[in-house]
């Protein structure tokens, strides 16, 4: 089996600082993939150049075999890439069912027209209401979306990426700021999402990535210090110096 995303020896600097030090990482259909590292290790940095807001000073990524590495955002989403930030992004003011019908009125061509109102278009709004059941928040679809718990923007944020009918997911810490309660609901549902695409994943969240991923990548100071499945990476004992420590 072919990897779906392929990073091919990524390199990235900001002045004399190496944030991406030579990395390479292959992401296979279907699977989840977890990137983690302690903090200042390059994960997000990764991400970015992944998706392309950032471009890398060397190296290539590729999406199915096609060379990505020079394509702007716009292009690699149409090319089948989607991500979630750190911080929620979702329109506070619009409803959960108009955020999701905006991204999918976005992944057919059209241009976000955030002022015309969303409801009525059925066009948008029967995909928008199944990605919406598929993540669990049929029930808050007319719900504006600000009044959601964090946990629910988070899944909210999740069905708007599925909108776009992604091939993988870049997924920076969708777990950040979720309760004990959230955290297993979300777990549950990332899991799940396996049939719809591969996953990049970064979390410090040990617990849910030794739960969740199929591979993990190490970083440490811009550089993949170890790569495997979980129970190699659980008993690597640099992995253990450098990050997880010996009682995790």
């Amino acid at each position: 089996m072919s990897a779906l995303l392929r990073v091919e020896n990524l390199h990235k600097r900001f002045g004399a600082l190496v944030v991406t030090d030579g990395v390479s990482l292959d992401v296979m259909p279907g699977r989840i993939h977890a990137v983690i590292g302690p903090n200042g290790a390059g994960k997000t940095t990764l991400i970015h150049q992944i998706f392309g807001t950032l471009a890398p000073d060397a190296g290539v990524i590729r999406l199915d075999g096609r060379d990505i590495t020079r394509l702007a955002p716009h292009r690699r989403a149409q090319a089948g890439l989607a991500r979630s930030f750190q911080i929620t992004s979702v329109l506070p003011e619009f409803s959960a069912l108009e955020n999701v019908a905006l991204a999918v009125q976005a992944r057919a061509g059209s241009s976000f027209r955030f002022f015309r109102a969303a409801r009525g278009q059925a066009g948008l709004n029967a995909p928008a209401m199944a990605v919406l059941e598929r993540v669990g928040l049929r029930a808050r679809a007319g719900m504006v979306a600000g009044s959601l718990s964090h946990g629910e923007k988070r899944q909210l944020e999740l069905a708007m990426a599925l909108a776009a009918k992604p091939r993988v997911m870049l997924l920076d810490e969708p777990l950040a700021g979720a309760g004990p309660e959230e955290t297993a609901r979300l777990v549950t549902l990332l899991g799940s999402l396996r049939d719809a695409c591969a996953i990049v994943l970064v979390e410090h969240d040990m617990d849910a990535v030794f739960q969740l991923a199929d591979e993990i990548t190490v970083l440490a100071q811009g550089r993949v210090i170890a790569h495997g499945t979980p129970g190699a990476i659980r008993e690597d004992a640099a992995v253990r110096t450098a990050y997880l420590g010996e009682d995790f």
